[in-house]
């Protein structure tokens, strides 16, 4: 397993940008796939977006393609979640998850790996 520890989370007003990342520990790094989920209180935890241990591939959920954008630097064990045109829907707790399936792409069950949230809140 890998250790994640997310950081970039904050308040920012509708239409800003924020970009959080998360360092992992571990020397397998580069062998997991990484992805960034968020949960607001009351609801399930969601999909936001996901990245290939090699970064060549990414997927999205629907309501952020285009305006979210995942990455990895393996060099430096850390993936982030570059986030534009924020809106207050986009406002939760966001956490960053690894996986060491070697499938594409893998499920939301898959993840084993969590850090413990870094707060995102979008104002209106």
């Amino acid at each position: 397993q890998v250790q994640l520890v997310e950081s970039g989370g904050g308040l920012v007003q509708t239409g800003g940008s924020l970009r959080l990342s998360c360092a992992a520990s571990g020397r397998t790094f580069s062998s997991y796939a990484m992805g960034w989920f968020r949960q607001v209180p009351g609801k399930e935890r969601e999909f936001v977006a996901a990245i290939k241990w090699s970064g060549g591939n990414t997927l999205y959920r629907d309501s952020v393609k285009g305006r979210f954008t995942i990455s990895r630097d393996n060099s430096e064990n850390t993936v982030y979640l570059q986030m534009n045109s924020l809106k207050p829907e986009d406002t939760a707790v966001y956490y960053c998850a690894a996986t060491p399936v070697n499938w594409w792409p893998p499920q939301p069950s898959n993840f084993g790996s969590w850090g413990q949230g870094t707060q995102v809140t979008v104002s209106s």
